[in-house]
């Protein structure tokens, strides 16, 4: 053994690594991403990784390799499971052969995502077991431990961190590469009445999950990580206590011993809860404070294990107002929160100075994002016009902040597809666009194309297409030509993919061509059915910026066309006057080609 700093992603990843997995599947997605990227980088010659077209397919290539007795890993954020739902749902009655552990990083806030979903629900949904890591030494240990129980049960296993617990560093115990464990897969062996899903089969297997999830409760109400911290003599007699998990757990241990300790619970299997853990923490209690993110799931846990015992504990949390229903919990806000609930004088201020405000900066596309030049030649060649802008997740999300405004709607990726079709059922005499990036396109908006085509919709589809999944960290995908492993494989062509589904009218033009692609735009729209443009061009993190763009002070009339239409953070306000900051301006020249007197030069052609 031996310490490192670590992100928890990292010593997610590396305890994964331990583990002896063999494959590993994946899709982009915070605060998730970084345990994949951290396998690709440390794993042996033998360990399989790859970025997925999208959570569906990774969990089902996860499965099959563990079905083949591999160990595998699969790993996605909270709004990712929803696209693996599918498999999932199924595969529990299935089971597997390997231990297969399913990574979903939860995000309360949220800060990254478009929901507060918490996983905690769907492992009760989904029947499988779900570990709840509180610190990053905890992730490092219970996917390990995942492994193992995955194995023994035959059962997917869910491994559940939030963000903080995702993003937090801290110096951590982890092993000798001499002492990593090494897992030779059996491979698969053909039985029809195993694998297979058929009614009678799954009948079956799910009395036999019942009955396996009854006995975890009991197995997991002796598991280390789930236990009962005693109170001290302090408040030995005290007749309240405190549940918590994850994250809450570890703020909820640094205030209390500060306050000295009352009786507490720590809950590290949401599902199966430890219900004789619990039942052995709730007597003689009063009252328990449930302290945890997302959805009150322990607290409903214990008010259920209070009736069927007929204790007669209070509980309290998040359903009767006690502690927020939403977003994160800080180290502040479970600090007051346990003060409250123990009759204390409140936590002293900090001693520090009170630090400046900072200023606000809202989000906004980068200077020299060809998104932006997209999103313009649109606006400009729609004006006046009746339209749609059906929007996507993804970088391109930021379409609508002013000035640009083009982001009508956004549910979620590769919704904006159908949305767009939807409303022209209703609108016919509406121009309906539908924007989605390049990784999204092969994620989850192919199957939308398909549906324009077939049902004969009337359509344009903008696809963005900046060569790398940006958002997230510019992760590869199946237009990029290389893997996460670093192999270099044929790119597949998105204007090909389109006109095999169908698509007969698509075009492919630069966005930092600002006329070329005004005139395209008008012209595709003019044109019945599902049309389809493709803006190219690499994000401005992935490519070599040209010289930055001056503004020629003697030019200028002051108009302001510039900042007012474009949004570009790198064009700003000096004493009353437009200039460029040089130290953000990557010379895309979209700035030079709307000012209306050509004061604006440089960027490929400066000296």
């Amino acid at each position: 053994m031996h310490k490192e700093f670590l992100m928890g992603n990292a010593a997610i990843a590396l305890g994964a690594v331990a583990s002896g997995v063999n494959v590993v599947a994946g899709y982009p997605g915070t605060p998730s991403t970084e345990v994949l990227e951290t396998i690709a980088k440390h794993r042996p010659d033998d360990v399989y990784v790859e970025w997925s077209v999208n959570e569906k397919a990774a969990m089902e290539l996860a499965a099959g390799a563990a079905y083949a007795g591999a160990r595998s890993l699969v790993t996605m954020k909270q709004v990712g499971l929803n696209v693996a739902s599918d498999p999932l749902m199924s595969l529990e009655y299935v089971g597997i052969k390997g231990g297969m552990v399913v990574l979903v990083a939860d995000d309360p806030g949220p800060i990254s995502s478009q929901t507060e979903q918490d996983t905690r629900h769907f492992a009760a949904f989904s029947k499988l077991p779900c570990f709840d890591p509180s610190s990053a030494q905890e992730a490092y240990e219970m996917i390990q431990e995942a492994f193992e129980y995955s194995e023994k049960y035959g059962t997917p296993v869910f491994l559940r961190p939030t963000t903080r617990v995702c993003h937090g560093y801290a110096s951590i115990d982890i092993k000798d590469e001499s002492e990593y464990t090494v897992h030779t897969p059996e491979g698969f062996i053909k039985d029809s009445k195993r694998w297979v899903i058929f009614p009678k089969l799954s009948f079956m297997n799910h009395q036999k999950i019942v009955a396996r999830n009854v006995e975890l409760s009991d197995v997991f109400s002796s598991y280390d990580k789930n236990k009962i911290i005693p109170a001290c003599d302090t408040w030995k007699d005290s007749k309240k206590g405190i549940a918590s998990a994850g994250i809450s757990y570890t703020y909820a241990m640094e205030t209390l011993q500060e306050t000295d300790m009352v009786r507490h619970l720590k809950v590290s299997t949401p599902y199966p809860f430890p219900e004789k853990l619990a039942v052995e923490f709730l007597t003689g209690l009063d009252e328990v404070l449930c302290l945890e993110e997302l959805d009150p799931v322990i607290e409903q846990e214990l008010t259920y294990i209070c009736g069927k015992y007929h204790l007669p504990t209070k509980i309290t949390g998040k359903l009767d107002g006690t502690t927020a229903c939403a977003g994160e919990n800080t180290r502040d806000s479970v600090s007051s929160y346990i003060h409250t609930f123990l009759g204390l004088e409140k936590a002293g201020s900090s001693s520090l100075p009170t630090p400046p405000e900072l200023p606000v900066r809202p989000p906004v596309l980068c200077a020299g994002c060809p998104h932006r030049a997209s999103f313009y030649a649109v606006k400009k060649a729609m004006k006046g016009q009746k339209t749609i802008f059906c929007g996507d997740i993804g970088c391109y999300t930021l379409g609508n902040a002013m000035p640009l405004d083009m982001v009508d709607t956004c549910l979620c990726m590769g919704a904006g597809l159908n949305i767009a079709q939807g409303v022209e059922k209703v609108e016919p005499d509406t121009t309906c666009f539908a924007f989605v990036g390049d990784s999204t396109f092969f994620a989850s908006a192919i199957t939308g194309v398909v549906n324009a085509v077939y049902n004969q919709a009337n359509m344009v589809l903008v696809v963005l297409d900046n060569s790398t999944t940006a958002m997230t960290g510019h992760q590869p995908h199946p237009g990029t030509g290389r893997t996460v492993m670093g192999e270099i494989v044929q790119k597949i062509n998105i204007e090909q993919v389109l006109r095999g589904i169908g698509v007969t009218e698509v075009e492919t033009v630069n966005p930092l061509e600002l006329e070329a692609s005004v005139l395209c735009v008008q012209k595709m729209a003019k044109k019945p059915g599902v049309k389809a443009i493709i803006f190219k061009s690499p994000c401005i993190a992935v490519t070599r910026p040209d010289a930055p763009l001056h503004v020629n002070p003697d030019n200028c009339i002051g108009c302001k066309k510039c900042i007012l239409e474009l949004g570009c953070p790198s064009i700003v306000l000096d004493q009353g006057k437009v200039c460029i900051d040089n130290s953000m301006c990557t010379g895309c020249g979209l700035c030079s080609q709307v000012c209306p007197v050509h004061a604006i030069t440089g960027g490929a052609s400066h000296e």
